[in-house]
């Protein structure tokens, strides 16, 4: 009897069926009874729900994997609002024009006699860019302060890179405030807070330095390098904003890849005790138009965009071991794409898709740091048309 059949413990089924749900009445309990069900529950399903289940969705999870960066920047103008803009100074220059002159352009009075100048910047590896920096701004410059870690802002050990190579800037030593910082590599530290730890070590090695107040202060990393003549023009001019940012032609791998003119983060403030410090942020609303270059990433060996790309605040970009392959690199390079395969860190659409794709080439090498053009064998990597970097 049926129902005693439930009494013995076989499975009740309360319908007669011939199809694989009938199949699961006569089953006992087991793998092969959980599988049944399965496939019951799949009976209705048509084909198009089994692509879209098995291709579709692990290919939109891979895709999230693999571009989840992407996706993000390109959004980035639905949850990020723009900056507030700057108030851009116009800047006026001519060779041939009287420092009076300029300044009065400006707005601004001239001095009887110019202010001092300090250049302080954190230093890693960056040995040839260095070299056209001071070259740069040697003639304004009172005192260069340079402090270096045995760290990196992600813990990693590094050696006193400019230590072991201060004999090649012997023209500055008698200018040069040098100070080694011992590093704590702290294991799973923000890398910004060994940066900011380094940068308040720098605030002590500017008091060394001998700065005073309406002194002025050059607050750039090196690769952010301002003109000689803007160093002269704010050194020489009376009432000049108490911080005034710097906006740098901006510049990637060479200056073969101008990338736009929005590099802001350089400043130039007229120093005061107990309230200056040393920041890489934005402190002001005014900046100088055409004041420099931003050269990023401008080494001359694969094996220096490597070390960076591991070592600075934004590693987490190397989201897959590959991105540090030399052949790789090398390839970016010389195409103008970005070394983490990454969007533009723009806010709106328009911007973005602008940016996209490889930067155009630039053959134009005016207005360059004259050091740069003066030993353009010694340097020829950061001129436009020699993409090729050398191995080691």
């Amino acid at each position: 009897m049926w129902w005693m059949m439930g009494e013995a413990g076989g499975h009740y089924c309360s319908k007669k069926t011939d199809d694989i749900c009938g199949g699961v009445c006569s089953q006992e309990t087991g793998r092969f009874f959980s599988f049944s069900r399965l496939c019951c529950a799949l009976r209705g399903v048509d084909m198009k729900t089994y692509i879209f289940l098995l291709v579709i969705v692990p290919t939109c999870v891979l895709a999230g994997y693999v571009h989840g960066q992407k996706i993000s920047y390109f959004l980035r103008p639905l949850w990020e609002s723009p900056p507030k803009p700057f108030h851009d100074i116009p800047h006026y220059h001519h060779e041939n024009a009287s420092m009076e002159t300029l300044c009065k352009l400006h707005g601004w009075g001239v001095r009887e006699y110019p202010r001092r100048v300090y250049d302080a910047v954190l230093f890693s590896n960056e040995l040839d860019i260095l070299a056209v920096r001071w070259r740069e701004l040697y003639p304004y410059i009172t005192q260069f302060v340079l402090l270096e870690s045995n760290s990196t802002f992600t813990g990693l050990p590094k050696p006193l890179v400019f230590a072991a190579h201060r004999d090649e800037f012997k023209f500055i030593e008698e200018r040069l405030t040098y100070g080694a910082l011992g590093g704590r590599f702290v294991k799973g530290q923000n890398p910004f807070y060994e940066e900011a730890y380094q940068r308040v070590a720098l605030d002590q090695l500017l008091r060394i330095a001998g700065i005073t107040d309406d002194d002025l202060l050059l607050m750039s990393d090196v690769d952010e390098i301002p003109s000689r003549h803007t160093i002269n023009l704010l050194r020489w001019c009376d009432e000049i904003p108490q911080i005034l940012h710097l906006r740098l032609k901006n510049y990637l791998y060479s200056f073969e890849f101008l990338v736009d003119n929005k590099s802001w983060r350089a400043s130039v403030h007229r120093y005061e005790t107990g309230k200056t410090r040393y920041a890489h942020y934005r402190q002001s609303d005014e900046i100088l138009a055409d004041a420099g270059w931003h050269c990023s990433f401008c080494f001359r060996r694969i094996s220096e965009f490597i070390f960076k790309m591991k070592a600075y605040s934004h590693n987490d970009r190397v989201r897959f071991s590959h991105f540090l392959n030399p052949k790789r690199v090398q390839r970016v390079i010389c195409k103008g794409v970005d070394l983490f395969d990454m969007l533009p860190e723009e806010y709106t659409f328009k911007e973005i898709i602008g940016k996209m794709g490889p930067i155009p080439h630039s053959f134009s090498a005016v207005h360059l740091p004259s050091y740069l053009l003066e030993n353009a064998d010694k340097y020829r990597f950061l001129l436009p048309g020699n993409c090729i970097r050398e191995s080691e």
